[in-house]
């Protein structure tokens, strides 16, 4: 019986604090596997505006790609910039993102890449940034072994590991090891 006690005291309190982790890796397990949808990190944003290209362009060539950052609601956005071509300038920003002008119509490209609200945050986070997150993450998983090992004697009787929970163990092993031969 003392036994029993343990092991549900060990996964009740496993459980509640590695909550957080376990929401962490979930959103973003969701967001990596969908990366070919979707950009899991960053949105997107693009549009095609026509501006007036400065007179200072050949002149002082900063100053006029700031001009332009301010036409477009940029200012105080500037990175750096070249020219790709003689009729073509290219701006880019700090906060992520490029503009491109076409020099003689002043028809300009836009596009800013701004964090995805939460899934940049657990994105940075599921790609271990450094070596305290990688033990905590070490130790978050030898956890889940330890909450799986221990949730399958959680229950007794016929919801328990000597029958229903043993055909649900069961299937829960051959569904992985399926898709892991449709795979290789």
């Amino acid at each position: 019986m003392k036994l029993r006690k343990i092991n549900r005291a060990t996964h009740r309190d496993l459980g509640y604090f590695f909550t957080g982790m376990t929401i962490i890796y979930a959103l973003s397990g969701i967001a990596l596997n969908h990366r070919s949808d979707w950009n899991p990190n960053y949105t997107i944003t693009s549009k095609t505006i026509t501006i007036e290209v400065p007179a200072s362009i050949n002149t002082n060539e900063k100053e006029a790609a700031n001009q332009i950052l301010q036409q477009i609601g940029e200012e105080d956005n500037y990175r750096k910039h070249y020219f790709p071509t003689d009729s073509e300038l290219k701006i880019f920003l700090k906060e992520g993102g490029t503009v491109d002008i076409n020099l003689n119509t002043g028809k300009t490209f836009y596009e800013k890449l701004s964090k995805r609200p939460v899934f940049y945050e657990v994105n940075f986070l599921h790609y271990n940034p450094g070596t305290a997150w990688k033990w905590f993450s070490d130790i978050f998983s030898v956890a889940l072994i330890i909450l799986g090992i221990s949730g399958l004697f959680i229950l007794k009787g016929k919801n328990g590991i000597k029958r229903r929970g043993a055909w649900l163990t069961i299937a829960g092993i051959i569904v992985p090891l399926i898709l892991l031969f449709m795979y290789i």
